[in-house]
């Protein structure tokens, strides 16, 4: 499926009286989902163990 057949579906699944906003925000979230499903593809992630160590710094 093309870049544009997935906008074209997702823009059709929004409620009949969706806005613009609704619509841009649906879109950035499934481009984001998509790249890290990208990233994950590649081996780019990082351990479960290193995201606790991170967030831990958050946390505090």
């Amino acid at each position: 499926m093309t870049v544009k057949e997935k906008i074209i579906q997702a823009v059709e699944k929004l409620p009949a009286d969706a806005t613009i906003e609704e619509a841009m925000e649906r879109l950035l979230f499934l481009a984001k989902v998509e790249r890290g499903l990208n990233q994950a593809e590649a081996g780019e992630t990082i351990s479960h163990m290193e995201v606790k160590e991170r967030m831990s710094k958050w946390l505090k």
